[in-house]
């Protein structure tokens, strides 16, 4: 390990081959897994929990204690998966007593001047692009793209593969395989090209498109669509995470662009 003028905490746990750039911290509490690159003047408190092959570049601060009120001092942690970039002056918080950790997966890429605050939930290979802002208990799952200074309230919800404007406001959760987009925040159609590139087959899409037409077009409520898919729609993967998604969304659907006031 290379540590030269950096200042570590002599009970951090750090693997084999991690290099410590100058002027980086890192405090008693944490854990560092092999091959992984702590930049200069990087912050890493207690509480966090880095696995291998991560990098973190300068300014970054990791396992912050929360910006909310009813933290209370209490053991929390952040948790960062393999292979997974932060750049240059990220925060991301702690936990509170609420879940207990905030967590990114394996190879996201978390890029300049994003804030993750407490007890948000990021999936594996998700990038959150310079100025994201997300609120407490965020949750974005696997795959998504949030672009530029977009700003998400606290407890809402990114589905899988989504595809976010830059700039966007998000108050209410963005169900999976979609772009959405415009002020106020609509449905823009599906992540055509993101899917693509991920394999998705042109016959999976085009039955993904046609659950979301009965969805923002058709004229239903969310369980009335629910019902109707259901029965339309024979069980699939995709049209099961559509399902679910939809079911534990706390917060209520985006709409479509047709259904908004201007």
């Amino acid at each position: 390990m290379n540590q030269v003028q950096a200042n570590i905490h002599p009970g951090a746990k750090i693997a084999d081959g991690v290099i410590v750039e100058p002027f980086a911290t890192i405090c008693e509490n944490v854990e560092i897994g092999e091959g992984s690159w702590i930049g200069p003047n990087v912050v890493i408190m207690d509480g966090a929990r880095l696995g291998k092959n991560c990098k973190v570049f300068p300014g970054a601060v990791i396992s912050a204690i929360p910006q909310d009120i009813k933290y209370q001092g209490e053991d929390t942690i952040v948790e960062i998966g393999d292979n997974t970039t932060i750049r240059e002056c990220v925060t991301i918080n702690k936990g509170t007593k609420v879940k207990g950790k905030t967590s990114v997966g394996k190879n996201s890429l978390i890029m300049a001047y994003v804030h993750v605050a407490h007890d948000c939930r990021i999936g594996d290979q998700v990038i959150l692009v310079n100025n994201a802002t997300l609120g407490g208990e965020v949750h974005i799952d696997d795959f998504a793209i949030v672009s530029a200074s977009s700003l998400i309230h606290q407890f809402c919800r990114i589905g899988k593969h989504v595809m976010l404007q830059g700039g966007s406001r998000v108050g209410k959760d963005v169900p999976p395989f979609i772009t959405a987009g415009r002020i106020p925040l609509g449905y823009e159609g599906l992540n055509s090209i993101g899917l693509k590139r991920r394999g998705f087959p042109t016959e999976k899409i085009t039955e993904i498109q046609e659950i979301y037409r009965i969805i923002f077009h058709g004229g239903y409520n969310n369980t009335q669509a629910r019902e109707y898919i259901e029965k339309k729609f024979p069980p699939s993967e995709e049209r099961d995470e559509i399902l679910g998604f939809m079911k534990e969304s706390q917060r209520g659907l985006i709409k479509g662009l047709n259904n908004i006031e201007e």
